[in-house]
């Protein structure tokens, strides 16, 4: 099997959202977790960079809305934990 970087890209990046979406399942992730948002957004992003090789609107329109929604969450989850530490130190 002679795959190309982007391919690789593409498929590391759909085995980070499987994984992520596993460990949800097993409750072994929190949905709202860092980790849990990490793996969506840099699966996205996987998969986002194989369309290089084969271009598909409907697949890129997934991704930015699945990475922008990643990144909302971690923007809210960073958030919410600066305000409890910020609660802690008064």
């Amino acid at each position: 099997m002679d795959l190309q970087w982007h391919q690789w890209c593409g498929i590391v990046g759909a085995c980070l959202v499987v994984l992520a979406y596993f460990l949800l399942q097993v409750t072994r992730l929190s949905g709202a977790g860092l980790p849990y948002l990490l793996l969506n957004l840099f699966g996205a992003i996987g998969m986002a960079v194989s369309l290089y090789g084969a271009f598909s609107m409907p697949v890129l329109i997934m991704q930015l809305a699945w990475i922008a929604i990643s990144l909302f969450g971690i923007v809210r989850t960073l958030g919410a934990r600066g305000r409890a530490r910020a609660g802690t130190l008064r």
